[in-house]
């Protein structure tokens, strides 16, 4: 234990109906699911390292807060995401990219200090106490199928109890403020500057390049980040330094003679193919397939007859009967045959629909949805808008309408109407239509149809 701290902020626990042991339960169920779905970095060197530095944070934890039930690890796994993530009651995963990232084991430790901090004020069972009738036995399940299917686990393709994992792993401002007071208190505890964990976050941002790395959409910025902290680092003093920047550098060279980073996309591709920790079994497959039909062989219209559709515990919906249905972890496609396959090494969407769930990067819809077509536009350069958005209904609930144009892989001009509207738990559904723009009249009746039918059941 450091030296006490001249002055500190409180933080006050918020209520929980769950007890440690309890959250100890579900975290250990969920990282099980974790370790096998990862490619976990089993060099001994570089998970001691890891170790020595939880386990130094853990020491210079409050003593009302550590519990003794809580079961620590920290383990490091071979995925290129800046990203770390801690699950109730202990087990914590480091991202490789969040170390390659670091310019500092000062860095490294301010990441580990902020999720420890969730484990230690048990935010993620707080969350799930302000949900109404979220059972235990639900509750590992779906925050395990939030970490291994990049945040919205299987709630479309394998019907999970939805909206647990966002509950129990996306953090309010409020929360996100008292793990970074929490952590700074511990870090001068252990020996570390609390600025290091300001400037991480100043780090994580500029190495965006003005996009949204995983960290950062699942620990909304409570704003003033980097005053605030320096003013907590202010009251705090600072005990002996155990930072070895040498040893941060050692254990990434240790990690550039591993074989190259997954990216998350890979690891839940393989996740769903049955592979486990870096594997990538056949067996099981519920991702897409590579393709129905041929691109740009003829498309058969849309079959007059519709059949029901269900997407786990959020939406209900009519489709042609014509059209095959491509599940994966939080969207499906309705395709007709030649309407989705590969085209010169990718993936190529050329006619038919998806309803899916993602992330909303704002509360506000508008927003939401148009941080959502920007990120579409940066692969796509000539999507545009029409004209401008609108609001509509689906489902009873308000939504937002864009009507858009853009240059598709084939080359021709295609149509794509994109509806959005938000969830129970503040994700946001979309319904999103692709045609070629001289087929459009065509498909008109047969989107509006479906659009028509879908009824959110999330509630």
């Amino acid at each position: 234990m450091g030296s006490p701290a001249i002055g500190q902020t409180p933080v006050k626990p918020p209520k929980n109906k769950y007890t440690p042991e309890q959250d100890v339960q579900i975290g250990e169920k969920a990282a099980a699911e974790v370790r096998h779905s990862y490619p976990v970095i089993q060099t001994p060197e570089i998970q001691r390292y890891m170790t020595t530095l939880g386990e130094r944070l853990v020491d210079a934890a409050p003593r009302e807060l550590n519990n003794p039930a809580f079961r620590y690890s920290f383990t490091p796994v071979n995925v290129k995401e800046i990203n770390a993530f801690a699950l109730p009651g202990g087990p914590m995963f480091i991202n490789r990219g969040m170390i390659d990232s670091a310019h500092s084991e000062g860095e490294v430790v301010g990441v580990m200090a902020h999720e420890l901090s969730h484990v230690l004020l048990r935010h993620g069972t707080a969350n799930a106490t302000k949900a109404q009738g979220f059972q235990l036995g639900a509750l590992a399940g779906a925050i395990a199928g939030a970490v291994v299917g990049g945040g919205l686990g299987s709630v479309i393709s394998q019907g999970s109890q939805f909206g647990l994992g966002t509950w129990l792993l996306r953090y309010s401002r409020e929360y996100e403020k008292q793990a970074d007071i929490l952590g700074a208190q511990m870090m001068a505890r252990a020996g570390y500057d609390p600025r290091d964990l300001a400037r991480v976050f100043e780090n994580i941002e500029k190495q965006a390049g003005g996009g949204s790395p995983q960290w950062m959409s699942d620990h909304p910025n409570p704003g003033n980040r980097s005053e605030y902290i320096a003013q907590e680092a202010a009251m705090l003093q600072v005990a002996p330094s155990h930072r070895d920047n040498a040893e941060l550098q050692r254990v990434k060279s240790l990690m550039a003679s591993l074989p190259a980073p997954k990216s998350m996309a890979q690891v839940e591709r393989e996740a769903n193919r049955g592979g486990g920790n870096g594997g990538g079994g056949d067996s099981g497959d519920n991702s897409e397939p590579v393709s129905v039909g041929e691109i740009g062989q003829p498309v058969p219209a849309p079959s007059t007859s519709y059949r029901p559709v269900k997407g786990g515990k959020v939406f209900q919906a009519d489709v042609p009967t014509n059209w095959y249905a491509l599940s994966s972890q939080s969207s499906i496609k309705f395709v007709p045959k030649n309407g989705y396959g590969q085209l010169n090494g990718q993936s190529v969407f050329t006619h038919g629909a998806e309803v899916g769930v993602m992330r909303a990067q704002s509360g506000d819809l508008s927003e939401a949805t148009d941080a959502v077509l920007q990120s579409l536009a940066s692969g796509n350069p000539e999507l545009r808008d029409v004209q401008p958005p609108r609001q509509v209904q689906l489902s009873q609930r308000t939504a937002i309408h864009h009507q858009l144009t853009n240059r598709s892989a084939t080359g021709d001009r295609e149509q794509v109407n994109f509806v959005t509207t938000f969830l129970a738990d503040g994700s946001l559904f979309y319904y999103v239509t692709v045609v070629p723009a001289n087929e459009s009249n065509a498909y008109a009746g047969t989107f509006r149809r479906i659009a028509e039918s879908i009824r959110l059941t999330d509630r």
